[in-house]
């Protein structure tokens, strides 16, 4: 696997450029062929007379010549000018903003995509998620800089071939000259680059903290907490270290790079402009008198166009380039980034449910060194009603996360019908089961998108998913309504009981053979936990069903409990059976029971 935290690339600058450009020749090559063309019209016209349109009216009124060559001078040179702004401006207003866009959107989907199928286990990284923060949020700066960068490249490109070629048959030791100075300044530009990619790298990790503290201030799910809590001084504190942070980070790295880049520009114009190239051209036209007036202007405009053009090419190309190839690294490691858990070769089945078998399963989270399941052994059979019992912390969403193949087992096999899961492919296996989150989540969309979790919606099926989890709120738009505000400021706001049983829903909406439900009931009154117990039985009774509950009242009607334990499994049976067994389950029940009396 790459290593995502790497700073230094593992590929060299251009080759993560021209990388970047494939992405976005994939999803609009014209607008990657149009910004080449357009760099060379932008600048070539106006060097090119700047050289030879000045060099020929000076040389015209120097030699005494007929006066109206210049006015035809000037109207081809103003006819070349107007074309070349028309066809600027036709580019960017007709052409380029749309397919800017398209681009943008391309490679957002791309990482979307990718983001999708990364393993959790990528989240739990704090180095990698860092960096994966800092590709998304950089991925539309990042296309206009990188075609900004290669559009003036390829106009500096033809720009010094052409302007170049211009002076050399005028005088090639100018030529020499102002190419000579910029590259004694070249080896510098690799410091600039590298410190621009880190400061920006380092900029992200300390913007993530200051953006967490000051989300905590207007993110709905801790306003309570921080109105009824003595808490604000501390998130304030937290902030501003964070935003001193930021503020710390950008003087430490602009004030090196400014000094560095101070130092380049001004050794190329005060080593260059102010005083090889203007002893030379002065030797030229006073002492051997090898230059007219013309070539005089011609060679010194040449000269600045040259030295603007390779000064780019070099020290702009290795600076801004080397910055940007950094951060382009992070792109290619991310997209390839490799997944642990990797699609089987066979389909799985999707219907009618098969026994479900657990064989010595262990598994130990990336980076620690205790496992969180030991050995474990189960047997699921078909249609029946399964509960996970025990303590916070004991393993049993781990286990729910193995059977859905969000995390691979690290020892042992998940079979089902015999067959170990990681033979089949992701989505097949994920298609037989529906999952109801501890954490779950309601999204900005309809009520019965929210459900089917599709933009595509079977009304009948969505109502009746809603009604078995218990849902019973009146919605002027039904399906329809949208939930939430943050696109709508009319969407329907819920209470946590709500949105829990419309995240509920989901389990009775898909057809599948398999359902998990993860604390169905926490945050429902006790009669609509009933209630909820009710309709899971009779809508699930085809299916086999996983739940964890810590309310042991739900329990009672598992077909078997397994009480879990610092990852063991340490009783199980029926609720009758650990009742008479007068074990963990047996304390945990009569302590819960003992509250209601």
């Amino acid at each position: 696997m790459a290593d995502f935290r790497a700073d230094k690339p593992q590929h060299s600058t251009f080759s993560n450029i021209f990388y970047f450009l494939k992405l976005m020749f994939k999803i609009s090559p014209f607008l990657v062929i149009g910004e080449c063309f357009w760099g060379v019209l932008m600048r070539l016209p106006t060097r090119i007379i700047s050289v030879l349109g000045v060099k020929y009216v000076i040389d015209v009124i120097a030699s005494g010549g007929d006066k109206m060559k210049i006015v035809y001078a000037v109207i081809v040179i103003a006819i070349v000018l107007a074309v070349s702004e028309i066809l600027n401006a036709a580019y960017r207003d007709f052409f380029f903003n749309a397919e800017l866009e398209k681009v943008s959107k391309g490679l957002s989907e791309m990482l979307y995509k990718k983001a999708k199928n990364l393993d959790l286990s990528s989240y739990d990284d704090p180095d990698f998620y860092n960096n994966f923060i800092l590709v998304i949020n950089s991925s539309g700066t990042r296309v206009t800089m990188v075609l900004g960068l290669v559009q003036r490249y390829i106009g500096e490109v033809v720009s010094l071939i052409t302007i170049g070629s211009i002076l050399f048959a005028i005088d090639p030791v100018c030529l020499l000259i102002i190419l000579g100075v910029v590259a004694v300044f070249t080896p510098v530009s690799n410091k600039i680059g590298r410190l621009q990619a880190k400061r920006q790298i380092d900029n992200n990790r300390y913007h993530r903290k200051a953006d967490y503290f000051a989300r905590v201030f207007y993110l709905q799910d801790y306003c309570k907490e921080v109105r009824m809590n003595d808490i604000k001084p501390l998130l304030l504190e937290r902030y501003n270290d964070a935003a001193d942070d930021v503020i710390n980070n950008q003087i430490k790295y602009v004030r090196k790079i400014d000094f560095i880049y101070f130092f380049q520009e001004s050794g190329v114009q005060i080593l260059g402009f102010m005083f090889l190239l203007p002893l030379y051209l002065g030797y030229c036209v006073l002492k051997a008198k090898t230059l007219s007036a013309g070539d005089f202007v011609a060679t010194f405009n040449g000269a600045f166009q040259i030295a603007s053009s390779f000064s780019f090419l070099t020290v702009g190309v290795v600076r801004q380039f080397s910055e940007s190839s950094r951060l382009i690294e992070k792109y290619r490691e991310f997209l390839k980034r490799k997944t642990n858990i990797n699609d089987g070769e066979n389909t799985a089945d999707v219907g009618e449910p098969k026994t479900i078998e657990l064989k010595n399963v262990s598994f130990t989270y990336p980076g620690n060194d205790e496992p969180t399941l030991k050995n474990i052994n189960m047997t699921i059979r078909p249609k029946e009603k399964i509960a996970l019992v025990g303590y916070n912390g004991a393993g049993k969403t781990t286990l729910t996360n193995l059977l859905l193949r969000l995390y691979d087992v690290t020892d042992g096999q998940i079979l089902i019908d015999g067959e170990d899961v990681r033979d089949v492919t992701l989505q097949s296996h994920r298609d037989r089961f529906s999952a109801v989150f501890q954490d779950f989540q309601v999204f900005a969309a309809t009520l019965g998108e929210n459900v089917a979790m599709d933009v595509n919606v079977d009304s009948e099926r969505a109502a009746s998913a809603l009604r078995h989890s218990g849902f019973s709120k009146e919605l002027k738009n039904g399906l329809s309504a949208n939930l939430l505000r943050e696109f709508d400021d009319d969407g329907v706001m819920m209470s946590g009981g709500e949105s829990q049983k419309v995240a509920i829903s989901r389990a009775f909406y898909k057809k599948c053979p398999y359902v998990i439900l993860d604390e169905p009931s926490a945050n429902l009154d006790p009669v609509a936990e009933y209630n909820l117990n009710q309709s899971m039985i009779e809508a699930a009774q085809d299916k086999t069903v996983v739940f964890i509950s810590h309310r042991l009242s739900t329990t009672v009607s598992a077909d078997r409990i397994y009480v879990m334990e610092n990852g063991k499994i340490i009783e199980q049976g029926s609720h009758d059976e650990l009742m008479a067994l007068g074990g963990t389950y047996a304390y945990m029940f009569n302590l819960q029971a003992e509250k209601y009396k």
